[in-house]
C-alpha cells in the first residue's frame, strides 16, 4: 500500500526520541481521515538505529524505512536531508511529519528546500481535514495562534513535543525495509566531526511531563537548592528563565524560552519568575501553569491557571512537604 504519511525519526542516545513517537501516534490516528495509506517511518543512522527500527511498529509506523550505514550514524543535517528527500521521491507520501526539536528544525526546512514545498514548524495541533492537513502554530512569541494550511505536496510539518499523545496500547513491530542513500559521504558539504553534549541524568526540558522552573525571585544560585528538591519529590525537570542563564545561575541548558526551549509539559511551576514575554513564548502551551511570586501585578498570573501570592522560601518548602506527607501517605 502506498504511503500516505511518512514520520521522519530521530535516534539519539539509544532510543527513539519522545517526539518522534508521538508523531507516529497521531500520524496512525489521521491516516483515517486521508482514506487509508500507510504510515512510514524513516530512520537514518547506524547500526545500532537500524537494530530498533522495527519497534516503531509499537507507536503506529505500518512500514520502517531504514538507511543506515557508519558514515550517517552522527547526525548531519545536510545529509539528513538529502536522504529524507530521496525517500519522499521514492515513496511519495502526501504529509511529512517531524518532531519540533533541534534536529527537527534543522531537517524539515532543508527538506522543504530540496523538494519546493511548503513547512509549517512548530505546531502545537495538528489534524485532517479534507485530506488535508489542519495545523495550529503560535506566532507574535506565544501572543496568538494562526491556523495553517499548506499548498502542494507532500506537506510538510514539525509538531512540538508533548503536544499531541502517544497511543493507548503498543501495536506489533513493523518490517523494516532497507534503501541506500544514493549519495556518499564524501559528497557532504560539511562534516560533522564531534558531537559535545553535557552529561545528564534528567529528562529533557522538552520531553519532561512536568517542570519546576525558577527566576531572579530565588535570589542567587545556592537557593536552587528550594525547587531542585521540590523537583526530586513530584518528579519534574527543573528549568530556568532567561535572567537566571544570563546571570550565570544555571546552565543554558535549563533555559526556558523563546532563545532557549520551548516547551509543552502537563504541569509547569513557575517560581520567582516575573513571566516577561521572552519566557512566556516558551512555556505558554503548557497544559496547566502554577506561579509563584510574592508580586501578585506580576505577567505570569495572567497566563497561570493557578496562582499563589507569597514568598516563594515561604511557599515552596510547604509544598514540598506535603508532597512528602502524601507519598508517605
Amino acid at each position: 500500500m502506498a504511503t500516505k504519511i511518512l514520520v521522519v525519526t530521530e535516534f539519539r542516545g539509544g532510543k527513539f526520541k519522545k517526539g518522534s513517537l508521538e508523531c507516529l501516534a497521531q500520524a496512525s490516528r489521521m491516516k483515517a481521515g486521508l482514506g487509508g495509506g500507510d504510515v512510514a517511518a524513516l530512520v537514518i543512522g547506524g547500526k545500532e538505529a537500524r537494530a530498533a527500527a522495527a519497534s516503531l511498529g509499537k507507536q503506529g509506523a505500518d512500514k520502517v524505512i531504514a538507511v543506515c550505514t557508519e558514515w550517517l550514524e552522527g547526525f548531519n543535517g545536510d545529509a539528513y536531508g538529502r536522504v529524507a528527500a530521496d525517500v519522499c521521491k521514492a515513496e511519495k507520501p502526501e504529509i511529512v511529519l517531524f518532531a519540533a526539536t533541534l534536529d527537527g528544525k534543522d531537517v524539515a526546512p532543508r527538506l522543504a528546500a530540496h523538494l519546493d514545498v511548503g513547512y509549517a514548524p512548530d505546531c502545537t495541533k495538528i489534524d485532517v481535514a479534507g485530506g488535508r492537513l489542519a495545523l495550529v502554530r503560535p506566532v507574535y512569541g506565544g501572543k496568538a495562534y494562526a491556523k495553517v494550511a499548506l499548498k502542494g505536496t507532500p506537506q510538510l510539518a514539525s509538531i512540538r513535543p508533548n503536544s499531541v499523545p502517544l497511543l493507548d496500547k503498543e501495536l506489533a513491530e513493523a518490517k523494516v525495509t532497507e534503501m541506500a542513500p544514493s549519495f556518499g559521504a564524501g559528497d557532504l558539504k560539511s562534516v560533522v566531526k564531534e558531537i559535545q553534549a553535557a552529561k545528564s541524568d534528567k529528562v529533557d526540558l522538552t520531553e519532561a511531563e512536568i517542570i519546576v522552573s525558577g527566576g531572579r525571585g530565588l535570589k542567587g544560585p545556592e537557593n536552587f537548592g528550594v525547587i531542585e528538591e521540590f523537583a526530586r519529590e513530584i518528579g519534574a525537570t527543573v528549568g530556568a528563565s532567561r535572567a537566571v542563564v544570563d546571570a550565570g545561575w544555571r546552565p543554558h541548558s535549563d533555559q526556558v524560552g523563546q532563545t532557549g526551549k520551548t516547551v509543552s509539559p502537563n504541569l509547569y511551576f513557575a517560581i520567582g519568575i516575573s513571566g516577561a514575554i521572552q519566557h512566556l513564548a516558551g512555556m505558554s502551551t503548557s497544559k496547566v501553569i502554577v506561579a509563584v511570586n510574592k508580586d501578585k501585578d506580576q505577567p505570569i498570573f495572567k497566563v497561570a491557571n493557578y496562582g499563589i501570592v507569597g514568598d516563594l522560601f515561604e511557599v515552596v518548602p510547604r509544598m514540598t512537604a506535603e508532597v512528602k506527607k502524601l507519598k508517605k501517605g
